[in-house]
């Protein structure tokens, strides 16, 4: 395959081939089809990285892959980006596994963009909210006060997920003066499902 690929990409850097067998270990004279699929992804990761290019496709790239060799990847990711400026394009539905990776997210639904911004954008526009009331009527003032994506009541607290600026949205829940208020970190994850369901992604709770 290596072949293959270096009679196609013009690119093709021999070097950084055979220094990237120091990463990743594998039999270079053992057919792809007989690897178990962590060895795939492997060698699909180290062939594109000597193909040197300036986009790099990649779709769930640490998919089955150990715990050490999915930092390795991350690593090398890294390291294409800050030192060749590689433009690296990630497909994956495993978003803890690529959090640390993206500076920035589109998230896609029946094949369109529903929201496309910079990590830390993304992240200081939308805020999980735990808070209890004083009184019942307070949390019905809130559905007109704030943009809410998503509300749960756990006893006397409920739990918000709330788009806006974050000064802003909790000086609306100050205003009704709650026993409790705290702003928790929201995961990439969380902000998926719950702009998701905004958008009309039926999820329900399952109970089997």
């Amino acid at each position: 395959m290596a072949a293959f690929y270096r009679s196609v990409y013009p690119r093709w850097n021999e070097e950084r081939f055979k220094q990237l067998a120091t990463v990743f270990k594998l039999d270079v004279k053992r057919k792809l089809h007989r690897m178990s699929k962590g060895m795939r992804r492997q060698a699909a990761v180290w062939l594109g990285l000597s193909c040197m290019p300036e986009v790099l496709l990649m779709d769930e790239p640490i998919d089955g892959l150990d715990p050490v060799m999915r930092q390795q990847i991350k690593n090398l990711l890294f390291q294409e980006a800050a030192e060749r400026q590689v433009t690296i394009v990630i497909s994956s539905h495993n978003l803890r596994e690529i959090e640390d990776l993206c500076d920035h997210v589109a998230i896609m639904h029946k094949g369109r963009i529903i929201v496309e911004k910079d990590l830390d954008d993304l992240k200081a526009d939308t805020h999980k909210i735990q808070v209890a009331f004083r009184h019942p009527d307070h949390a019905k003032a809130m559905d007109e006060q704030i943009d809410i994506l998503h509300e749960e009541k756990r006893g006397s607290v409920s739990l918000y997920i709330v788009k806006g600026n974050r000064q802003q949205v909790t000086d609306q829940f100050r205003i009704h003066d709650p026993y409790l208020l705290d702003v928790l970190p929201l995961t990439l994850e969380e902000i998926f499902i719950y702009e998701m369901e905004d958008a009309g992604y039926d999820i329900q709770p399952i109970v089997l």
